[in-house]
Formats: structure tokens, sequence, C-alpha cells
């Protein structure tokens, strides 16, 4: 006979148990045992603050019976001393065990940040086509510190906590054992509804952390699309639609708010009640003469003061699910892997004069059913240059991004200089190339170190000369501070041809065998043109060159030119070849001129 089926709320609280398990277990083996000698330190301190608050009830009695009903005042100054002595090492133990905490919660921090941004340098192009910029700065920021929050300010609290109502209960139980039963007989009460608003508060911590994602994204965009939105006048249009995701993470922090405060009037209710109790039954006690003035007063104090961490607890455990809804966003980025990775015993492309061939090249974009690629046949020989051309969406950028393995083909064959590209180690394929692209990637630093990223040892004098081969030596020369000039986001201070003369100086300063031109002239005047076209000229001699123009004539002395059409090659050969064969190049040429 087959089990009966679970409830599907049962069956959802297991899950959410087995999940809360799993995160926390995650979050202490990574995070936290790394930190375990600070972490035992900082417990011990805890432990021994706890003990000082459960001192501070114990001596209520002597300062009842013995001094003021008793009359000792040879125990004055003694019980006097002592409580300052409690207060002060109460003091002490907390200032070490929050600094222990702290630096323990800001190192997870910086590790959990620094690992979250090598994960993302180390995936693929179709992650980041996926994932909008904003959503992966909110990663990085705000999930990592509330996921912060949820180990160290959770550790923290629980531990402090726990420890000083573990020994409040114990003097209670030495001053009446009976009573504290009955006090505490509210605790499971109180667990059921803790319970309850902290899985309210998962889901809603989820919902925030996204929502902050989507907003970062909508300031990026809007920041670094200024110059569009002031010439459209779309400045209004930004406006609202970053209030209403504004007014969307308000909506929805207020929610938390007002979750996570159910707790406050249910704990008062209960613990008034009990209060009540407490002091009846005592009052009794007392005038029946089975209990001390100060055994009550001991009692009370211990009750009230264990009040404080009973409340915390069921804060923490709030806490705690809000930061375990940011730790599941992050560790879902931590866990993600790469679909391109060297195959186990990969080859290291190292000839200087490497062939290119696709051999019946098949590949579609996710999430796109067209396919950008479909049996695609060519080769860009070693030493000449290559020309790609053809109408906007033919496959020359795809072409462009399979060759380093942004992406990997669906069918076919892509060889490199005899190898298949799976077999080659990623690092040595993409150090043989260097690419220039009309999206022209300008970092907020030097122009020294924006070309830098063509060579990262380069010397001064090296990144001098690729300047001086780009044409680019003499403007860079004309600004106040020179090649030490900070050039803004995305080369804000610089204009469109300055950025690929720089672009262009990196790949001469890369120097190596195979040279990607993606529209590397476009946004250059007449005379700025010729020079770069002569340093490129320069450049191509000796590497596999493949170049995409939209602009023919500048293809015109190309060894070999293949026109791609929707994805498939339609023509090639030379320049002459071409237009005698009055196709589509020939077509294309002839508008071009007229247009």
């Amino acid at each position: 006979m087959m089990p009966a089926a679970l409830p599907k709320n049962t069956e959802n609280n297991e899950q959410d148990k087995s999940l809360t398990l799993t995160l926390v277990k995650r979050l202490v083996r990574e995070y936290l045992w790394p930190h375990k000698v600070p972490l035992v330190i900082a417990v011990f301190f805890m432990a021994f603050s706890a003990a000082m608050t459960a001192v501070v009830a114990m001596l209520m009695q002597p300062v009842l019976d013995d001094v003021l009903y008793g009359g000792r005042e040879d125990l004055i100054l003694m019980v006097s001393l002592a409580l300052s002595a409690t207060f002060a090492a109460r003091g002490i133990t907390t200032y070490i065990h929050t600094i222990l905490m702290n630096s323990i919660g800001h190192t997870i921090v910086a590790d959990v940040q620094a690992g979250l941004f090598s994960r993302f340098m180390h995936l693929d192009m179709a992650f980041f086509h996926e994932n909008p910029s904003g959503q992966l700065l909110s990663r990085v920021v705000n999930d990592v510190n509330v996921m912060r929050t949820a180990v160290t300010g959770t550790l923290t609290g629980f531990g402090k906590s726990l420890f000083t109502l573990v020994f409040l209960i114990m003097v209670m139980f030495s001053n009446d054992w009976k009573l504290t039963l009955a006090a505490f007989v509210v605790f499971p009460l109180l667990t059921v509804f803790v319970v309850y608003i902290g899985k309210k508060l998962r889901k809603i911590s989820k919902s925030i952390q996204s929502e902050l994602g989507g907003l970062s994204d909508l300031l990026s965009q809007a920041f670094q699309g200024i110059r569009l939105v002031k010439a459209y006048r779309m400045e209004e249009t930004q406006i609202t639609k970053v209030t209403a995701a504004i007014h969307t993470v308000r909506d929805l922090n207020i929610k938390a708010v007002k979750t996570s405060t159910l707790s406050t009037p249910v704990n008062e209710i209960l613990v008034g009640i009990i209060m009540g109790v407490i002091i009846a039954y005592g009052g009794y006690e007392v005038l029946a003469g089975r209990t001390t003035p100060g055994q009550l007063a001991a009692f009370l104090s211990a009750f009230i003061l264990a009040y404080e961490p009973m409340k915390k607890l069921a804060r923490l455990n709030n806490t705690l699910q809000i930061g375990l809804g940011a730790t599941e966003r992050v560790f879902d980025m931590l866990d993600k892997q790469p679909e391109i990775q060297n195959k186990e015993n990969a080859v290291t492309l190292n000839t200087r004069t490497p062939d290119i061939i696709f051999e019946d090249v098949a590949f579609s974009y996710d999430g796109t059913d067209k396919k950008a690629l479909n049996s695609v046949s060519l080769s860009a020989k070693a030493g000449q240059v290559t020309a790609l051309v053809g109408a906007s969406g033919g496959g020359k950028s795809t072409i462009m991004n399979l060759i380093p393995r942004f992406y990997d083909i669906h069918s076919g064959k892509i060889t490199i200089g005899g190898h298949e590209i799976q077999d080659l180690s990623v690092e040595s394929l993409r150090d043989s190339i260097a690419l220039v692209s009309q999206d022209i990637t300008i970092f907020n630093e030097s122009v020294l170190d924006n070309i830098r990223y063509g060579k990262s040892d380069a010397t001064d004098e090296e990144i001098y000369q690729a300047a001086c081969a780009a044409a680019a030596h003499d403007f860079i020369e004309g600004f106040d501070e020179g090649y030490k000039t900070i050039v803004g986001e995305n080369g804000v201070k610089l204009s469109g041809g300055q950025k690929q003369r720089i672009s262009i100086a990196r790949a001469i300063l890369r120097d190596a065998p195979i040279l990607l031109l993606d529209e590397a002239t476009s946004a250059l005047d007449n005379e700025s043109e010729k020079l770069v076209q002569d340093a490129l000229e320069r450049l191509e001699k000796g590497r596999t060159t493949l170049v995409i123009a939209h602009r023919l004539t500048t293809v015109q002395a190309a060894d070999h030119i293949i026109i791609l059409d929707q994805g498939c090659v339609a023509e090639q050969g030379t320049h002459n070849s071409l237009m005698k064969a009055k196709g589509l190049y020939a077509n294309m040429y002839e508008t071009g001129l007229r247009g």
C-alpha cells in the first residue's frame, strides 16, 4: 500500500526547512569556519557578558534581604563594588565580542564580494546578455550586505541573547522552579508565531533584493545614456520609471516592517500576562513567609532582564530570514559555472601564422529560433586580410564572436592553426587575438592604463610607440596631464575618433597573430583615417586579419572578401572578381558609391 501523500503546505514547510538548513550549513562551513579562532574568542566573551547580566539579577537578593531589610551595614560597600565591577566587566566583554564579530562580518563581505566579482568575470558572454549590469551590481553590493547582517548580526545577537537567557533562567530556577516553568509556558506559542513571520519575511526579502537590482539597472542605464536622455528630452520618462521602481522598493520595505513588528504586540500581551501571574503568586508567597522579598526581587529582575533577549531572539529570526533570502540569491550567482571551459588536455595555441577555417558552422543565440549562422564554410588564411561584408544581421559580428570563443558553435567545426577551437585552451586562444570593436570600451582611468589593457605588462615606452602608430600620440600629448589624464566614465572626455584610436593602440600593443577589426576606422575623420589605415596595414602584415566594414571602399585591397546574407555565405572572392560577377557585392558597392 502506497503511503499517503503529504499535504501541500506540509511539503512546502519541509522544503523551506531543508533549504534554510542547507543555507545555514553552507554559511557556517564556507564563511564562518575559516574564522573559527576569533569566533571562539568572541563566543567566550559573549558568554561572559551574559553571565554578568545574570549576576546583576542575583545581587538583587542580598541588596534587599541583607542590606535594606537585614540592616547589614558591613555588606553595603561589598555589594556596591560587586555591582560596579559586574557592569564594568559586562561593558568590556561586550565591546570585545562586538569588535570581533564585526571584523569577521566585514571580512566575510569582502570575501563574498571578491568571490562574486571573480565568478562574474569568468562567466560567458551569454550570461551578461541575460543579466543587466544593474542586477549584478545589486548582487555584489546590496545582497552581500544583507547577507552579512544574517551571518554576523544574527550570530552575535543569537549567541549573546541565548547565553543571557540561559543564565537568567538558572537564576530563576534557583529561586522558584515552579514559577519558572509557568513563566516560560509561552515559549511554544512564541516559537510557532516567529516561524510563521520568518517564512513571510524570507519571501519579501527576495522580492526586495530583486527590485533593488532592477532599480540599480534603471539608474545605471539612465546615467550611462544621459547624452541620449538629454538629446531626446526623455528626462521625465526616466524620472517616472525610476520613481515607480523606488516606490515598489518602498512598499516592499514597509510590508517587511509591518510583518516583522507583528511579534511586538504578541510578545507584550503574553509577557504582560506572565508578569501579572508572577507578581500575584510571588506576593502571596512573600506574605505567607515561604519566600523572601529579596528572592522575589531577584526572580522579577531575572525575568525582566530575560524579556529583552526573548524579544531579540524573535527579532533575530526575522533578520536571519531576510538575510537568507539575500544569501540564496548570492549563492545562486556563486554556483554558476561557465559553459565555455578548457578540456582536460587543452592544447596551447602558439603559432604566429594561424589559419582560421569554418566548416559547415551553425549557430543561434539563446532565446532565438533564427540561426545567426547557417552552414557557414569559409577560411581566413594566415598572413592575409579577409573582409566580411553584408547587410546588418548577416552574421559578420557572430563570426567575430565565435573566433575568441565568446560563444560555442552548435554544429560544424572551427579550426585555428590546425586545431579545433574546442581543443585549444581559452587563455592561449584569446592571448593570440587582438580585437578592435565598433563598441569601444573606455575605462574611467588614465589614457596610459586604458592602452595598457592591450598588454598588462607593457612598459610606458611600448605604450607611447603603440599610440604613435595609432595616430593617437599627438592628441594625448595635447591634454593637460598627457598620458596620465583620467578620461571619465566610458571616455566621456574623448571624442569618438579619439576613443577609436586608443582602442587601435591597444590592438597594436597586443601584437597578436590574429587581428579582428570591426569597423576599426568608422569614427575617424579623413586625415586620421588615412594615418590609422596606414598603421593598420603595417600591423596586418604577417597576421591573420578579419575585417568587418560597411564602407566597401575600405576593403577593396583585402586578399579575400566574403559576403554574408542572412547567416549564409552568399559570395566570396577578391574585389575585382566579385565586381566582374555582378552579383550581390557589385550591387552593394555601386549602390554605396551612388549613395
